[in-house]
């Protein structure tokens, strides 16, 4: 009998595709070591995205590749995962204690932006990622709501915050500092300062990712997250009616100019399945998103179905992700999440903390 190689074993690995990032193991990099004992293997792959609910599912895959392989009685398979810091806008580094910022963004309001925003961040928590979120909209902040989180921020030194801690998620939003029903009356430089402040003076701990979900349109928030803020990537949140596509397109080519990749677009309310009945409906228009995704090179992140549940949840403190968590909901958010993960792991790593840093000085 042939004695066991590695090379059969990589051979196989080569046949075994990823579905997210859509290529083999050995093409992405994934294969992090192969070991050869005799008639048995052992096989170690490294993900760059949080993916704990596809594990099996992939592992499996791999189990099955390898039962073809000639001379092998038995492997092991061991999956674990290493999120990175990738390449941010060209003037800006990744911050201290954060590895990636994903803007969540939508062209204009009512299209559950926030809602979308808080479960992609449940979704990357429950893949097995560590994850924050900044609710940057100063005017209307909503994520305190949506979380259950009360009270007020500590600051153990007088000049900065802990994160306040719901569902295991990190988070900061003006509305911890301000009671619920006080209006913020403020201009545009007092917002991009509180912006700045909530993210920098706020003590993130080893975070994967931090989601900002930001205020509706292309205005001075915006602006300042282009050009101060190091954001790896950003999703468009849009539903399917022409209206609110015209004001996504604006979204998406705002990010495009200030050359922040678009990791994707998410279609809410994509369709209407009656509670009754169980008719289904696409109230909105059908496939706005699709054709947006299309024409922009961009990929289709997800739809999300109208459904009185997510608006429940997320206004008891509980979104859908945590409060139903065996959901058929719960798992689209979490195939979004994966997706936006793979999506983001494709892009250019930062390599800026391995140069050391160069001082020139006259004696």
């Amino acid at each position: 009998m042939a004695e066991l190689s590695r090379e059969q074993i990589e051979t196989a690995l080569k046949t075994v595709q990823d579905k997210y990032l859509e290529q083999d193991l050995v093409a992405a990099g994934a294969v992090k070591d192969i070991r050869v004992d005799g008639a048995r293997a052992a096989i170690d792959i490294q993900m760059g995205y949080s993916a704990n609910g596809y594990h099996d599912e992939l592992r499996a895959a791999i189990q099955g590749a390898l039962a073809g392989v000639a001379g092998l009685e038995s492997s092991e398979v061991t999956i674990n995962t290493k999120v990175t810091s990738h390449a941010v806008q060209k003037s800006l580094k990744p911050m201290a204690g954060i590895k990636n910022i994903i803007a969540v963004a939508s062209g204009k309001g009512g299209v559950g932006k926030s809602t979308t925003a808080v479960n992609l961040a449940l979704a990357l928590v429950a893949e097995g990622a560590k994850v924050g979120i900044l609710d940057a909209d100063i005017y209307g902040p909503s994520q305190p709501r949506m979380l259950g989180i009360k009270g007020n921020p500590e600051s153990k030194d007088g000049k900065s915050m802990e994160p306040m801690e719901g569902h295991g998620i990190q988070a900061m939003s003006i509305g911890f500092l301000i009671e619920e029903d006080t209006p913020m009356i403020w201009r545009g430089p007092m917002v991009t300062q509180a912006l700045e402040q909530l993210l920098n003076e706020t003590n993130w701990k080893d975070l994967d990712y931090l989601i900002i979900d930001l205020p509706p349109g292309t205005g001075d928030i915006q602006l300042t997250l282009s050009q101060k803020i190091p954001v790896s990537g950003a999703i468009i949140v849009t539903t399917p009616q022409d209206i609110a596509l015209l004001d996504a397109r604006k979204g998406l080519l705002m990010f495009e100019k200030v050359e922040v990749p678009v990791l994707g677009i998410i279609e809410n309310m994509s369709i209407h399945i009656c509670s009754k009945c169980g008719n289904e409906e696409y109230i909105f228009g059908q496939g706005g998103a699709e054709n947006m995704a299309e024409e922009y090179g961009v990929d289709m992140l997800g739809a999300l179905p109208l459904d009185i549940r997510i608006r429940e949840q997320a206004d008891g403190g509980e979104p859908s992700v945590v409060a139903d968590p065996d959901s058929r909901i719960a798992e689209i958010y979490r195939e979004i999440a994966r997706r936006t993960g793979a999506k983001l792991a494709e892009q250019s790593k930062d390599y800026s903390s391995k140069f050391p840093n160069i001082v020139i000085q006259n004696n």
